[in-house]
């Protein structure tokens, strides 16, 4: 069996570059060479144990790559083919795809028995580099690749379609969730990748007036290249004093809290109407409180709107038009460059977030 190289959970504070076999394709599987992927924060919560995953994983869950090897029973795709996979990729089969939330595919998780006491492993969903080993090495296998694999339009690089199978999905399903309407005022806490996203997602649904909160200048900067039409630095003032005074005490019609803490999501609901929305899609670590006055007691019409990103082909095949289109361009989300050989030092510089740091490519 031919070896490959991969990026691996070891332990808390350990993901290393080992070598393992390269995956054997069932029927329904594709064997995905990986060209580029990238490093999320949710890796670098799996990397400080915040998120449990089994030692010995292959990390990671953004592919772009060529199709190496096909399954007897997948068809419509050919070897040799540029595709992506979201991050999720449902077997469209369960109850949970059936329902309409595929991303909580539980499928997998009652045919293996890993679901844990923690509940961390309901979104079954989110297979790569969580249940199964993910894209952070020379090959990948895709399950139920006639679900999941979506062919790269010509003409696109890899770069430019590197944010959708993650990062633009989970962005632009955050502004969906928001319920924005055409002429809506909208707040977007935290300007990181996914952040950027959702500015850009509320721009194409039609918000007059988008919002955008971070401490950093450089990012916010890019905000404005995204749609943001009013930035808000808070090492630099009140984020929520500075948003009611814009909309005369009357807050906005929507909020998307995008880091995961307890600060900007306590934020998003400050500054949200009465009847508004407060879409999430922060990674929480710890447990979250809901200040009462902020949410009227429970009488305000709130609504709280929690996300995992939509995968699957059609989902990717969107994502992939809206960049064809011009409609927006992710490209600047690319920040850095590293060869599979130095995942280490990528983790490094993307977890400690330096030298302006927003994504990074990484190529085998």
């Amino acid at each position: 069996m031919s070896m490959m190289k991969a990026a691996v959970f070891v332990a808390p504070g350990r993901i290393e570059l080992a070598d393992k076999q390269i995956p054997d394709v069932g029927p329904n599987d594709a064997l995905m060479r990986i060209t580029t992927t990238t490093i999320c924060g949710t890796d670098v919560h799996i990397l400080k144990g915040e998120y449990p995953v089994k030692p010995g994983l292959t990390v990671g869950h953004e592919p772009v790559g060529i199709i190496e090897k096909l399954g007897s029973a997948v068809q419509g795709y050919r070897e040799g083919q540029r595709v992506i996979a979201g991050a999720i990729c449902p077997t469209f089969t369960s109850y949970s795809c059936q329902d309409g939330a595929p991303s909580q595919d539980g499928s997998y998780l009652i045919e293996s028995g890993q679901c844990g006491a923690h509940g961390y492993k309901a979104t079954a969903g989110w297979r790569f580099g969580n249940l199964i080993d993910g894209t952070q090495a020379e090959y990948v296998l895709v399950p139920d690749a006639q679900a999941n694999l979506a062919p790269i339009p010509d003409g696109l690089t890899d770069d430019q379609v590197l944010m959708c199978p993650d990062i633009m999905s989970t962005g632009f399903k955050g502004a969906e969730n928001a319920n924005i309407k055409i002429g809506d005022v909208v707040a977007i806490f935290a300007q990181g990748p996914i952040g950027l996203c959702a500015t850009a997602g509320a721009r194409l649904l039609g918000a007059s007036t988008i919002i955008a909160v971070d401490g950093n200048d450089h990012r916010l900067g890019i905000a404005s290249v995204m749609g943001a039409d009013v930035t808000l630095n808070f090492h630099q003032c009140d984020p929520v004093a500075e948003i009611m005074k814009l909309t005369g005490g009357r807050g906005v019609d929507a909020a998307i809290e995008a880091l995961g803490t307890q600060g900007t999501f306590e934020s998003s609901l400050r500054v949200l109407k009465p009847g508004g929305t407060l879409s999430s899609l922060g990674v929480y670590s710890t447990d979250l409180t809901i200040p009462l006055g902020a949410f009227a007691a429970g009488l305000g019409d709130h609504r709280i709107v929690t996300a995992l990103c939509p995968g699957g082909k059609e989902r990717m095949r969107r994502l992939m038009n809206v960049v064809a289109s011009n409609r927006v361009n992710l490209g600047a989300l690319v920040t850095h460059h590293f060869s599979l050989d130095e995942i280490v030092a990528a983790y490094d510089l993307f977890a400690h977030q330096r030298d302006g740091v927003l994504k990074v490519a990484i190529k085998p």
